[in-house]
């Protein structure tokens, strides 16, 4: 998606340790504009696949994935990064290690919000080395529900992550594939 790609060039910054920082207009302050093209594009994507949910993670995943649900005129689930008093009753769990953060995280999905009737497409801002897919993959087959599709607005190329989850079979949409990114130039290169 070149209106994203112009974006990350635009503001996106890299630092250290193949990290792209786009705190600045997709996950600490969102431009709303924008993530409404987002979501107008992975409905182009994914629109003609049964979808009946949007599964995402907390926190950054949350805006993309709402803005998104309202072309497809489903819900948004979110799997929670900590246990809390407002989730009663049984739930499905994974272990999930993230990438930006370098710590583990349970996160918990209410088996009220999933069932084997759903057709779930996943949305997140983020794809480096794969391991929150995994972990949301995993608690829709827990679920007995069906993964449709993926949906990532930036990944890391360079990383295993998305190679992994495309092996699986599973249809993966990225809207902007990092391919090389350097720290010191700040230079961005796209896969096209």
């Amino acid at each position: 998606m070149q209106l994203l790609q112009d974006r990350i060039r635009k503001d996106g910054i890299v630092k250290a340790g193949n990290v792209l920082k786009v705190d600045n207009f997709l996950n600490h302050q969102v431009d709303i504009d924008l993530l409404n093209e987002m979501g107008k594009e992975f409905y182009r994507l994914f629109g003609d696949l049964p979808i009946n949910k949007i599964l995402t993670i907390e926190a950054s995943g949350i805006a993309i994935a709402s803005i998104t649900a309202q072309y497809f005129h489903v819900p948004v689930v979110f799997a929670k990064k900590a246990q809390s008093i407002n989730l009663d009753g049984e739930s499905y769990t994974a272990k999930i290690e993230s990438f930006t953060h370098k710590r583990v995280y349970d996160v918990i999905v209410s088996k009220k919000y999933l069932s084997p009737e759903d057709h779930i497409l996943i949305i997140d801002d983020f794809l480096a080395n794969g391991k929150a897919l995994e972990g949301l993959i995993g608690i829709i087959n827990a679920a007995g529900a069906t993964v449709e599709g993926i949906g990532i607005a930036i990944e890391k190329g360079f990383q295993n992550g998305g190679a992994e989850i495309r092996a699986r079979g599973l249809r993966l949409e990225s809207l902007a594939i990092v391919d090389k990114m350097d720290c010191e130039t700040g230079e961005i290169t796209f896969r096209t």
